[in-house]
């Protein structure tokens, strides 16, 4: 199975053209229902959601979106309350987007936000510094 990567609820074959560019329609449409402040739903009230990607199975019935509101608090209220508006998005969506079938959306914590902040977290420690400086020393050669 070359196409797989190891782990992670992003992992999994390779999209295709059109997997991509449905995705990205979602996604759009998605971000301008929710700009739009149509959503009753008192948790998601002055709330400011990014959505990172939307990801849609092979046969384009199903679609996730990876969500975070803006500065990570109550992701998991967030969640619930997306999905409980799903049906909701579901059909605003429908409305922007001109496709011959819409997908049915599921919304996901996005954790890639946390990766990145480990990654960072982990190059700015003192033990990479040194050992990124003494390769770069080592490697220069003393040249300038």
């Amino acid at each position: 199975m070359a196409n797989q990567r190891e782990g992670g609820p992003r992992a999994g074959r390779e999209r295709t053209q059109r997997q991509l560019r449905v995705g990205e329609l979602i996604r759009h449409a998605l971000v301008e229902t929710i700009t739009r402040g149509e959503l009753r739903d008192p948790d998601l009230a002055g709330v400011s959601i990014t959505i990172s990607e939307v990801r849609v199975s092979p046969d384009l019935k199903n679609a996730t979106a990876f969500v975070m509101p803006l500065g990570g608090k109550e992701v998991s209220k967030i969640v619930s309350a997306l999905k409980r508006a799903a049906p909701f998005l579901r059909r605003q969506v429908g409305a922007i987007a001109s496709m011959r079938y819409m997908p049915a959306l599921s919304f996901v914590a996005d954790e890639a936000f946390d990766e990145a902040d480990k990654i960072e977290s982990l190059l700015r420690s003192q033990k990479i510094k040194q050992d990124i400086s003494s390769a770069d020393a080592e490697g220069t050669g003393g040249k300038n």
